[in-house]
């Protein structure tokens, strides 16, 4: 499908004011579209303006997401918090709660906030980014809706769970791991069905034990009516280490759940038990760990700096001209991005005119008009 640039400021502007147009404030708004941008500024496209629509603007209209976020502490220590976030906007309380959890890591040495009741708070990295620029370590995950199936299972049972960690170094930009536990996101699938490309092998179990191919948009419509599941990092069963994947997603469900009393696995499906579509009570953790309160930031930045690129330049193999760590290839790619804009596939320029015209923005002219 065919891609067309859209300047930053062009789409930065119009996606804060078509939130605002939805009923977000406009401080939350900007939030919102922060986050969002980042993702395409990254490269992660699956998590970026392909999700505007679906994942936001048509739950707002749906009901089943408070455009203006109660950010609701229900408990607190110095060190601690528990948030309910009341099904507002995933990024509103993902912003506050990091930013919470770094404001008592610098006080008391670290961090954590736990919070049930939220929605989908974009790509996970950037909260591990804001920790790793304020001279904190960084760690957060999220559950989500049942898609995935554990080791030896065919049934979704939890989400694709991402584990994130944002760690600082003296480098342009910082380590920075975000990925899922499965073995590819739901977002990836939607992005495939987009542009027309095929689910890969051995990313998609059915009911039947055996690996779903071809079409990414009849796997993802089966994974949607449970006749079929995703896997975890490692794939179908142990032989490639599927019960690594395993074990980690079950880390990330208990941490966004069993801390702060939320919802979990099946009640995350986003339908009540008459199949009507209902908030998702997503749980989120968010922990910071002060690198002042150890040997210091510029020490940890140096070191951390120092591991880095001694994996960087060690022996590649045949072929291999570069080894990456994490966060580098986003890096590269908001560098060739940053002085042009985002890329926009054809269904989600339709999306953006459509939004556009119910909204009334009609100032704005995009590109691929």
């Amino acid at each position: 499908m065919g891609k067309v640039v859209c300047p930053w400021d062009l789409i930065t502007n119009f996606v804060t004011d078509a939130f605002v147009g939805y009923g977000i404030p406009e401080e939350d708004a900007k939030i919102c579209t922060e986050i969002l941008l980042e993702s395409d500024k990254r490269g992660i496209e699956s998590h970026g303006c392909n999700r505007f629509k679906p994942i936001y603007l048509d739950r707002i209209k749906a009901g089943i997401q408070n455009p203006v976020t109660n950010f609701e502490i229900i408990k607190e220590t110095p060190t601690t918090a528990v948030v309910d976030g009341h099904n507002g906007m995933g990024q509103v309380i993902g912003h506050k709660s990091m930013q919470m959890a770094i404001d008592k890591a610098k006080e008391y040495g670290m961090g954590m906030v736990a919070v049930r009741n939220s929605c989908h708070y974009g790509i996970a990295g950037y909260y591990t980014t804001m920790a790793a620029k304020q001279g904190c370590i960084g760690i957060t995950g999220t559950n989500a809706r049942p898609s995935v199936a554990p080791t030896f299972g065919v049934e979704g049972m939890f989400g694709t769970n991402p584990l994130t960690v944002g760690i600082p170094t003296d480098e342009d930009f910082d380590f920075n791991i975000d990925c899922a536990t499965s073995i590819t996101q739901n977002g990836k699938i939607e992005y495939y069905e987009r542009i027309g490309e095929d689910v890969h092998p051995g990313t998609v179990i059915g009911l039947d034990g055996e690996p779903i191919e071809g079409d990414s948009g009849v796997a993802l419509k089966k994974i949607r009516n449970g006749e079929a599941a995703l896997t975890t990092l490692g794939g179908i069963g142990e032989s490639l280490g599927g019960y690594k994947g395993y074990g980690y997603a079950m880390v990330i469900e208990l941490l966004s759940a069993a801390l702060q009393d939320g919802s979990y696995g099946k009640d995350l499906d986003g339908k009540d038990e008459n199949g009507n579509i209902r908030p998702y009570h997503l749980g989120h953790f968010f922990i910071a760990i002060d690198t002042d309160h150890f040997l210091g930031e510029d020490i940890t930045r140096k070191k951390a700096g120092e591991i880095i690129r001694s994996v960087r330049n060690s022996k590649k193999a045949p072929g291999c001209d570069r080894i990456y760590t994490a966060g580098e290839k986003e890096w590269d790619i908001w560098q060739e991005r940053k002085d042009s804009g985002v890329p926009i596939n054809e269904s989600v320029q339709k999306e953006i005119i459509e939004i556009r015209d119910e909204l009334g923005l009609t100032q704005y002219k995009f590109p691929w008009e």
